[in-house]
């Protein structure tokens, strides 16, 4: 990653170690030379990353075979319930999601990096008795494992597979990308 200038926001992304739903380790480093997705939620999560997901999951079928060049990441905030198992179940589903768990200090880690707000909270409505309300924005980090965009929840399946077609046609330096 490039420096930052002072007073400069420190970029978002950077080294993880998490573990896949597939129980095997992985790095940020794993996703280098493709244009990965990340969005943080948890399997539990009633609203958010239910729409979440879905919407990722029509960007990759508007995509077509270019899809084929973006891994989508799904990372728990919920390490408590995320098990790998849990994880792999969960995106069954999602063709082509990956899901990351770890360690508290693991996804802390990933959470600090790119700047992801996640906190555990009381719920009576949940049957563990707590939600873990958190930031609900996808990171687009471009093959050399540099963070180039990012999408909010409010952004439609359409514009976001317009915005991630044009990056990916013009590489990490595309015109309106954004570095960190």
């Amino acid at each position: 990653m490039s420096a930052v200038r002072p007073g400069a926001a420190p970029p978002v992304g950077g080294a993880f170690a998490l573990i896949d739903h597939d129980g095997r380790p992985v790095t940020n480093e794993t996703f280098h030379g493709t244009y990965a997705l990340v969005f943080f939620g948890f399997t539990h999560c009633r609203v958010v990353c239910p729409r979440a997901l879905g919407r990722l999951s029509s960007v990759l079928e508007l995509l077509g075979p270019e899809a084929a060049r973006v891994q989508p990441l799904y990372i728990t905030v919920d390490p408590d319930r995320d098990s790998p198992a849990v994880m792999k179940a969960y995106l069954e589903n999602r063709p082509g999601f990956l899901g990351l768990t770890g360690s508290h200090e693991q996804i802390e880690a990933a959470k600090a990096a790119f700047r992801v707000f996640a906190r555990r909270r009381e719920d009576p409505e949940d049957p563990d008795g707590y939600a873990v309300p958190h930031t609900a924005i996808t990171y687009v980090i471009n093959p050399e494992g540099v963070c180039i965009d990012h999408f909010t929840d409010a952004l439609g399946a359409q514009e976001v597979a317009e915005r991630l077609r044009a990056l990916i046609a013009g590489g990490p330096s595309a015109p309106g990308s954004r570095k960190g």
